[in-house]
């Protein structure tokens, strides 16, 4: 893993940080190397990325890993191909990094998921972290749409009064029940947009935006980001 020799101060540095993780396939055609290479070396950046986070003091990180509309509109190889990556990613590295107290859970809808790749998904929900580190949400199958109209859909068959329907209610319906809201969201790749991704979390998030796509976005490219977040004036409206 790449050890990150520039300190940060931790005063006012954002708890929760979300990534869209975006440019594997860009990176790997620049590199003449099959996309899937894009996508493990994007896999190697992640490890480094959460040990970085958590040395700079983040509580926190969200990942954009794969989207609904990923899993319906990219070619069935692509799909599968990440599908193994992740499955050999869990065993690779998730089960290390947890080792190393990081708790991770993912986000998303499971119906629709391989079998194996639910399997996977059971056991990290079911493995006990010892001192726990950081965070890691792994949105998976993730679309900000469809988590927020599972969130209508529980809140209604629960019968709930539409009176008493307010944000706390909609917040704990949604798939990042209990935990706090990103403070900072960086997108990776040059393009500048959500891409439905944590549409109700990240009302008041700061957004940042790099051109550097994602397999070489690395410790010193977050401390840019947080560096970058100190300097804003977070107001919330007032």
């Amino acid at each position: 893993m790449i050890k990150v020799k520039a300190k940060i101060d931790k005063q006012n540095t954002p708890q929760h940080i979300a990534i869209i993780m975006d440019g594997n396939r860009r990176w790997a055609r620049m590199h003449g190397l099959p996309e899937i290479k894009g996508h493990e070396a994007g896999a190697e950046t992640l490890e480094n990325i959460v040990d970085s986070a958590e040395k700079f003091g983040i509580k926190t990180i969200t990942v954009y890993a794969l989207s609904t509309e990923n899993i319906k509109e990219r070619a069935k190889r692509e799909v599968f191909g990440l599908f193994n990556l992740m499955r050999s990613g869990y065993h690779q590295k998730l089960k290390k990094m947890m080792k190393k107290g990081v708790k991770v859970t993912v986000l998303g809808e499971m119906r629709g998921l391989p079998g194996t790749i639910k399997n996977i998904i059971n056991q990290i929900k079911n493995t006990y972290i010892k001192n726990e580190a950081i965070k890691l949400n792994i949105a998976l199958n993730y679309g900000g749409k469809k988590e927020l109209v599972q969130a209508i859909k529980d809140i209604v068959k629960k019968g709930i009064d539409v009176d008493r329907i307010n944000e706390e209610i909609v917040e704990k319906h949604l798939y990042t029940n209990g935990q706090s809201d990103p403070d900072l969201v960086i997108r990776t790749g040059g393009l500048i947009r959500l891409s439905n991704f944590l549409l109700w979390q990240t009302a008041y998030s700061e957004l940042y935006f790099t051109k550097t796509l994602w397999p070489d976005f690395n410790g010193r490219e977050l401390k840019k980001a947080i560096s970058w977040y100190k300097e804003q004036k977070r107001n919330f409206g007032k």
